[in-house]
């Protein structure tokens, strides 16, 4: 049975479709921004279309990216996770937007929830585990509701809190408070929640650990990962 082409009905080539996503989602700029890049390019799209685009296309192509990093992750990020939690306000009701990473900063999972307790922290903790294995070291804030959680799926030995132990999902926070801002916040849960599905797997697709390696093997990897994403708009 032959494959449905998801763009078989839109009058913009895959190509346009997925640099609009990617300059939204993988950047902190606004539609409106997206819409100044595009027409610099020859491209007169309405911002309201990228909106259309990126919500139509956005978890296609998080899905994808998740579906061929997963066995990857769970080969090689079973050694040390990172798990974290920050506010964000919606309609000025205050919610908590859970993230876990590994060792090398790639994002596991990010959830949102209204709550911050044990059966919240339980429920994340198990669906990462029966996700990607059980890792060696989870690092947490001293939080009580971690050591509960844990206790109860019988590897409270696994935690480790420290003042700067935590660092890594410190700064792996930053990239989505960037995009708040240039968001002007968010106005609903389902919206946030999946925003930051789609926003966690295309960080994850170009992040490239720039630190980590020579400038020619750096470059090397953004190229294979850009061409990775344009074959994703093929698709």
């Amino acid at each position: 049975m032959a494959k449905r082409d998801p763009f078989k009905y839109f009058k913009s080539s895959p190509e346009i479709i997925g640099l609009a996503v990617m300059l939204y989602v993988g950047f902190p700029l606004s539609l409106r921004n997206v819409e100044y890049l595009l027409h610099e390019r020859r491209i007169d799209v309405s911002y309201e279309t990228v909106r259309f685009w990126w919500n139509r296309f956005g978890p296609m192509f998080a899905s994808e990216i998740r579906r061929k990093r997963v066995q990857k992750l769970r080969a090689f990020s079973k050694w040390q996770w990172h798990v974290d939690e920050v506010f964000v306000k919606i309609k000025d009701e205050r919610h908590y937007l859970w993230r876990a990473v590994d060792h090398e900063g790639e994002v596991l999972e990010s959830v949102v929830t209204k709550r911050r307790n044990k059966r919240t922290a339980l429920k994340i903790l198990r669906k990462l585990m029966r996700r990607y294995g059980q890792p060696e070291v989870l690092v947490t804030n001293r939080f009580p509701s971690y050591r509960a959680a844990l206790r109860d799926l019988g590897c409270d030995d696994l935690q480790a809190c420290g003042r700067w132990l935590n660092n890594r999902i410190e700064n792996s926070h930053l990239p989505f408070r960037r995009r708040e801002r240039a968001m002007q916040r968010f106005r609903r849960m389902r919206s946030l929640q999946k925003f930051v599905a789609v926003h966690s797997s295309v960080f994850n697709h170009f992040n490239q650990g720039r630190a980590l390696s020579r400038r020619d093997i750096f470059k090397l990897n953004r190229t294979a990962a850009l061409v990775e994403w344009r074959s994703l708009g093929a698709a």
